[in-house]
C-alpha cells in the first residue's frame, strides 16, 4: 500500500509539471530554448510510471512471500503475481471497489491487507465464505456440519528461519473445486468454531500448524481484498518453481 501511495504521489507531480510546461511554461520559454531539466524528466518518466502504476492497480501486482504460512502450495522467497481484477476493480490506495467483477471462491489463494494493519498485506487461503459455518476440530476442518475428508500424501521435512528442522505430514484435502495439499505437525490440537459474518471471509494458512491466520485475528473484510493468486514468476532458491500456477 505504502508503494502504491508513492507512485501515486510521483504520478501527481510530474502530471502536473507537464501539464503546467504544456499550458503555461511553453508559451514563454522562447522557440530555441531548452526545457528545463526537471520539465524534461516529468514528460520522460509520466508515461512510464503511469503504465506501471495502471498494471499494478488493476490487471496484476508482484509480491514476494515471506513465511512459510502458506507451505506447501507457496515456500517464503517464491515471488508471485495477484491478478487485481479477479474480485472487482477497485480504487488504488481507498480500494473502494468500483466494478464489481467477481467474489472469491472457496478455495482461492488470495491476498490482502491484514485487518489489524492495513498497511499489510497478507496472503492464506479461502476457507469461509460469508454466512458459513466452519469448525476446525482435531485438526479437521467442517463447513457447514460437512467434514472435508483429507488424504495423507506422506511426511513433509523442511527447515525453519534456516535452523531448525521440522517434519510435517502432507495432507490432500479439497476446497471448492480446488484440490489441495496442506502440512499438519504432532502437535496438540486446537478447536475452533466460526460463523462467518456477511462480507467477511475467514483465512486460514496451507501449513495449518504454523499460520497465523484467522483463527488469530479473525475475519477478513471485502474491503480488505486485494486480489487472486495465481502465478509463481520466480524463486531464487527454487528455479524449478517458475512458471507454477497456484491452485
Amino acid at each position: 500500500m505504502m508503494f502504491a501511495l508513492i507512485m501515486v504521489i510521483v504520478l501527481t507531480i510530474t502530471g502536473l509539471i507537464w501539464l503546467l510546461d504544456i499550458f503555461v511554461l511553453n508559451k514563454k520559454r522562447a522557440a530555441n530554448a531548452k526545457e528545463p531539466i526537471v520539465v524534461e524528466y516529468s514528460k520522460s518518466f509520466f508515461p512510464v510510471i503511469f503504465l506501471v502504476f495502471f498494471i499494478r492497480s488493476f490487471i496484476a501486482e508482484p509480491f514476494k512471500i515471506p513465511s512459510g504460512s502458506m507451505m506447501p502450495t507457496l515456500l517464503a522467497g517464491d515471488f508471485i503475481l495477484v491478478n487485481k481484477f479477479s474480485y472487482g476493480f477497485r480504487v488504488p490506495i481507498l480500494n473502494h471497489t468500483i466494478i464489481e467483477v467477481d467474489k472469491p471462491d472457496r478455495g482461492d489463494v488470495f491476498v490482502f491487507h491484514y485487518p489489524p494493519k492495513p498497511s499489510i498485506d497478507y496472503i492464506k487461503r479461502v476457507v469461509g465464505l460469508p454466512g458459513d459455518v466452519i469448525e476446525y476440530k482435531s485438526k479437521t476442518l467442517y463447513i457447514n456440519d460437512k467434514k472435508i475428508e483429507q488424504t495423507l500424501v506422506g511426511k513433509y521435512p523442511y527447515i525453519m528461519n534456516e535452523i531448525h528442522h521440522i517434519e510435517a505430514k502432507e495432507f490432500k484435502e479439497a476446497l471448492g473445486s480446488v484440490n489441495h495439499s496442506i502440512l499438519i505437525h504432532d502437535l496438540p490440537a486446537e478447536n475452533f468454531k466460526f460463523e462467518v459474518p456477511q462480507g467477511h471471509y475467514l483465512a486460514f494458512g496451507d501449513n495449518r500448524d504454523n499460520s497465523a491466520d484467522s483463527r488469530v485475528w479473525g475475519f477478513v473484510p471485502e474491503h480488505n481484498l486485494v486480489g487472486r493468486a495465481f502465478f509463481i514468476w520466480f524463486n531464487f532458491s527454487e528455479l524449478k518453481r517458475i512458471g507454477t500456477i497456484i491452485h
